[in-house]
C-alpha cells in the first residue's frame, strides 16, 4: 500500500454532505473483532491476502500499526473500549491472586458497574440510537445487560459460545434480542464443532444491513457496536466460505468477515451515508497462540499472544475509514488504544468525556483527521499489575509472565477441580486439554479429576531466556527496555550499563510515578464465582420453555490459572 505525507485537515465533518442535512453528527461505527491478531490482514503482510475488502478499506482509509488493546483478554479490554478507562479502574479485573487475567465465564458474579459511565449512554445526550451485535461479556446477568447500560438494541449473546453443555451441570449460553433470549448456542442456533459450520456471522451482517438501513431512514445518528465472535476459539464460518482458505478453518472464518464487512462498508456507500460516518476496525486482544494454527490467528513478528503483555498479545490491527474525511492511503504512526475510541467517539459527536473520573483514553481526531502525532504513554496491565509501559518507541518491562510452569509442562498428570479446569480451557481458547477422566475423591465430599494436558504455552517456538518467563518475575527496579522500531519482537534487552538505557528510563520513570499516584483502582468485579448464577433462566425463557432450575448458591473466589 503506497504510503503517503500525513497532511493537515480541517476539521469540517460537520458541515459536509449528508452531515449538515440531519444532525451535523456523523454516524459512528466500531467493528470489533476477536482474538484476531496483528498478522491476520493482507494490508499488514499476511502473505495469502485474504482480506481484499479490510486491505481496501486501510487503502481508502488510515492504517494504525501502532494501536493496543487495554487487556490481553476479552472482557476487560471489552469493559476499557466503551468506558474508556483502565480495566483496574472499570473493576473488570481481579485481586484474588497477583497478575492474573480475569474474564466473564458463566460463573462470574459481577459485572459492569452502574457507576461506569458507558459510551451509548453518553451518547444518547447527542440523539445517537445505539446497538449492539455481538458478544458482550461485560456480565451476563440481568443488571448488567447492554440495555441497562445505554444501548437501545442488542442482538448476540452476553458471553462467549462454549458448549454444548448438557444443560444440567452447565446451562448453555443464550443468544438475546433485546432484554429477553431467543434460544442458545447449539439448540437454537447450531454451530457444528466438527465442521466448524456456522451460520452465525450472516446473521450479525444481517443484523447490522437492517440497523443501519432503519437508522438512514429515520434520519437519526447512531452508534453500531458490532463485536462479533467468529474467530474466537472453537472458530466457525458459513457453509459459503468452508475449506475456501489457505489458512484452514480460522481462515475461512477470516474470510467471512472480511466479506461481511466489504458489505457493510458498501451498504453505507449506497445509502450515501459513507461521508457521513466514522467507520473504525480493531481486535479486543492478541490472536489466541494456543489455538494455533487451526483455531487460532497470527500476530506477525511481534512476541507471544493473548493473555500476555508482550507486544503479540496487546498489538492489534486497526483501520479508521471515513471517505471525504480521512484522505485514503494513510499510515499514522500515532500510538493507539481501544480506550481512545470512547474519547474520539464522544469528541465527533461533540461530547465531552465525564470529568469526575479519571478517563485514560485521548481523542484520536486530531491525529486522524489533521495528520498529527499525540505524545502519550501506553500501559500494559495484566490483572491488578502494570506489566509495562511504552513510550515512543521503547518498552519497559516491570515484570514478565507468560504463564505457569505446571501449564506449560508437558504431558503431566493434575489433580484439578473440573470447573476450574473447564474455565481454564475456555479463556485460553485451548484446544489441547484432552479428556478428564473420572472424579476421584481427594478429601471429605471434595470432587477432584485426574486430567492430563499436552501443555498450555501462550508463546510457542519463541521461548526468549529471561523474557517469557515462567514464574512471575519482578524487574521494577531494573526494568526490561527495547527498542520496538528496532527489535519489534522484543528479543534483545537493552544493556542495562548503557547510556541509552540510562536515558530512556529517566524519561520513563516520571510518567509511572505519575500513573501510579493517579491510580485509584475500582472494585474488583471478577473475584467471585457461583454455579447458581449461571444463565439457568434468563429473562424471556418461560416464552421458550428453555427455563432451567440453577443449584443452591454456593459463592467462592474464583480460580484465575493465567
Amino acid at each position: 500500500m503506497e504510503k503517503r505525507l500525513l497532511l493537515p485537515l480541517c476539521l469540517c465533518w460537520a458541515l459536509s454532505a449528508g452531515g449538515a442535512e440531519r444532525s451535523g453528527l456523523p454516524n459512528l461505527l466500531i467493528l470489533l473483532m476477536d482474538d484476531m491478531g496483528w498478522g491476520d490482514l493482507g494490508v499488514f503482510g499476511e502473505p495469502s491476502k485474504e482480506t481484499p475488502n479490510l486491505d481496501q478499506m486501510a487503502s481508502e482509509g488510515m492504517l494504525f500499526p501502532n494501536f493496543y488493546t487495554a487487556n490481553p483478554l476479552c472482557s476487560p479490554s471489552r469493559a476499557a473500549l466503551l468506558t474508556g478507562r483502565l480495566p483496574i479502574r472499570n473493576g473488570f479485573y481481579t485481586t484474588n491472586a497477583h497478575a492474573r487475567n480475569a474474564y466473564t465465564p458463566q460463573e462470574i458474579v459481577g459485572g459492569i458497574p452502574d457507576s461506569e459511565l458507558l459510551l451509548p449512554e453518553l451518547l444518547k445526550k447527542a440523539g445517537y440510537v445505539s446497538k449492539i451485535i455481538g458478544k458482550w461479556h461485560l456480565g451476563h446477568r440481568p443488571q448488567f445487560h447492554p440495555l441497562k447500560h445505554g444501548f437501545d438494541e442488542w442482538f448476540g449473546s452476553p458471553n462467549c459460545h462454549f458448549g454444548p453443555y448438557d444443560n444440567k451441570a452447565t446451562p448453555n449460553i443464550p443468544v438475546y434480542r433485546d432484554r429477553e433470549m431467543i434460544g442458545r448456542y447449539y439448540e437454537d442456533f447450531k454451530i457444528d464443532l466438527k465442521t466448524g459450520e456456522a451460520n452465525l456471522t450472516q446473521i450479525y451482517l444481517q443484523e447490522a444491513l437492517d440497523f443501519i438501513s432503519r437508522q438512514q431512514s429515520s434520519q437519526q445518528p447512531f452508534f453500531l457496536y458490532w463485536a462479533i465472535d467468529a474467530t474466537h476459539a472453537p472458530v466457525y464460518a458459513s457453509k459459503h466460505f468452508l475449506g475456501t482458505s489457505q489458512r484452514g478453518l480460522y481462515g475461512d472464518a477470516v474470510r467471512e468477515i472480511d466479506d461481511s464487512i466489504g458489505k457493510i462498508l458498501k451498504s453505507l456507500q449506497n445509502l450515501s451515508i459513507s461521508e457521513n460516518t466514522f467507520v473504525f476496525f480493531t481486535s479486543d486482544n492478541g490472536a489466541a497462540l494456543i489455538s494455533a494454527p487451526k483455531q487460532g490467528g497470527s500476530n506477525g513478528r511481534f512476541l507471544c499472544g493473548k493473555q500476555t503483555t508482550f507486544e503479540g498479545g496487546m498489538r492489534e490491527p486497526a483501520i479508521a475509514w471515513w471517505p471525504g474525511q480521512i484522505p485514503a492511503g494513510h499510515v499514522s504512526h500515532q500510538m493507539g488504544n481501544v480506550m481512545d475510541l470512547f474519547t474520539t467517539s464522544l469528541s465527533l459527536a461533540g461530547l465531552q468525556p465525564p470529568s469526575d473520573r479519571h478517563i485514560d483514553g485521548i481523542d484520536l481526531s486530531p491525529a486522524i483527521l489533521q495528520g498529527k502525532l499525540i505524545d502519550r504513554p501506553i500501559f500494559y496491565y495484566r490483572g491488578n499489575e502494570m506489566m509495562a509501559v511504552r513510550l515512543g518507541l521503547y518498552k519497559a518491562h516491570y515484570w514478565t509472565w507468560s504463564n505457569s510452569w505446571e501449564q506449560f509442562s508437558q504431558e503431566k498428570y493434575f489433580l484439578i477441580d473440573p470447573w476450574s479446569l473447564k474455565r481454564s480451557c475456555e479463556s485460553t481458547g485451548s484446544t489441547v486439554c484432552s479428556g478428564v477422566a473420572e472424579p476421584v475423591l481427594d478429601s471429605p465430599g471434595r470432587h477432584r479429576a485426574r486430567f492430563s494436558a499436552a501443555g498450555i504455552d501462550f508463546c510457542p517456538g519463541q521461548n526468549i531466556s529471561g523474557v517469557t518467563t515462567h514464574t512471575q518475575e519482578e524487574h521494577t527496579k531494573l526494568p526490561l527496555l527495547f527498542h520496538l522500531g528496532k527489535d519489534p519482537g522484543e528479543k534483545y534487552p537493552i544493556s542495562f550499563s548503557s547510556s541509552e538505557y540510562q536515558e530512556v528510563m529517566e524519561q520513563i520513570f516520571p510518567q509511572v510515578q505519575l500513573h501510579k499516584k493517579t491510580m485509584v483502582p475500582g472494585e474488583p468485579q471478577l473475584n467471585m464465582c457461583d454455579k447458581a448464577v449461571m444463565n439457568w433462566a434468563p429473562p424471556g425463557c418461560e416464552k421458550l420453555g428453555k427455563c432451567l432450575e440453577p443449584p443452591k448458591s454456593n459463592p467462592k473466589k474464583c480460580f484465575w490459572p493465567h
